[in-house]
Order: C-alpha cells, then sequence, then structure tokens
C-alpha cells in the first residue's frame, strides 16, 4: 500500500482589520517616517501555525499605499521582508522600490508571487512578515497596509 504525506496550508491575513466597511477594504494605521534616510516599520505580523513545521511552499501578496504628508518632492524607498519568529535577521523579499516625488496623494503598490524555502534562513514556521519605509525629507513619509495582504505557509506532514 503506498501512502502519501498529508500536506497543510494556512492563508492568513494580518493586517488592515478593523470595523467593518462598506467595500470591505480596510487598512492598518497610518505611520509616519520621523527622521530622513532612517527606516521605519509600518507593520510587523507573526503567520503561524500548529504544529510547528518545515515551510514546503510560501506565497505572498502585500499590498500597502504610500505618500507624503505635505512635500511634493519627497521620495520614499521600502519593502517587504520576513523571518522566522526568533531568528534576527531579516530576508528582503524583494529588492528596494524607490519612490521619487511621490506626491501628497495614496499610490498602492502590491509585490506578490512565490518566494523560496530557504534552509536556514526562512524555512520553519511561525514567520514574520514586516514592511519597512524611508523618506529623504524629515517627517514627510507615509504609508498603511492593505487588509488584502496575505502570506499562505504550505507544508506537508513528513517536513
Amino acid at each position: 500500500m503506498i501512502t502519501f504525506p498529508a500536506v497543510f496550508d494556512i492563508t492568513q491575513h494580518p493586517f488592515g482589520q478593523g470595523a467593518l466597511t462598506s467595500d470591505g477594504v480596510q487598512w492598518s494605521t497610518e505611520v509616519d517616517t520621523t527622521t530622513a534616510n532612517t527606516d521605519v516599520v509600518v507593520g510587523t505580523a507573526e503567520i503561524d501555525a500548529r504544529p510547528k513545521a518545515k515551510m514546503s511552499e510560501v506565497e505572498f501578496s502585500l499590498t500597502a499605499a504610500f505618500k507624503a504628508v505635505s512635500s511634493a518632492t519627497a521620495d520614499l524607498i521600502w519593502k517587504w521582508q520576513a523571518r522566522q519568529v526568533g531568528k534576527t535577521n531579516w530576508v528582503d523579499l524583494h529588492a528596494a522600490v524607490t519612490e521619487t516625488n511621490i506626491g501628497t496623494t495614496y499610490v498602492e503598490r502590491t509585490r506578490k508571487g512565490y518566494y523560496p524555502v530557504t534552509p536556514g534562513k526562512l524555512e520553519d514556521i511561525p514567520i514574520e512578515v514586516r514592511l519597512i519605509l524611508q523618506c529623504n525629507e524629515a517627517n514627510e513619509g507615509r504609508a498603511k497596509i492593505k487588509n488584502s495582504s496575505y502570506a499562505r505557509l504550505v507544508w506537508s506532514s513528513e517536513g
């Protein structure tokens, strides 16, 4: 008799929760930069499943909105990162994105796809996901994370 490992997955939408809206779109709290050219964490979320396991696949769809508070010339730099809970080093999920002269109206940006499971860096559940932001002008960068953002983790009973 052939037996196959059980495959499990969990999808979590950890950002932008709160009161229900008429269109279903919810946002996290807005976060502002303070010091020029210094990273600010817009939001961090833990993606967890029981029991602890090694992932075979990880998929992300992460959406945020960005703008300047009042300057038409502010440049923003942002990126999504992840790490295994308990590890100190964050893994960049994509190269940093520069938004030149972002303006004062929110623009939405999404990064999505499958990220390679990487031994020693991003392989064990649970994981944390975060968005970091910086601005070239003091007190000008602003961002928020959309509730449609998610992480999907896949693992099997064999490990």
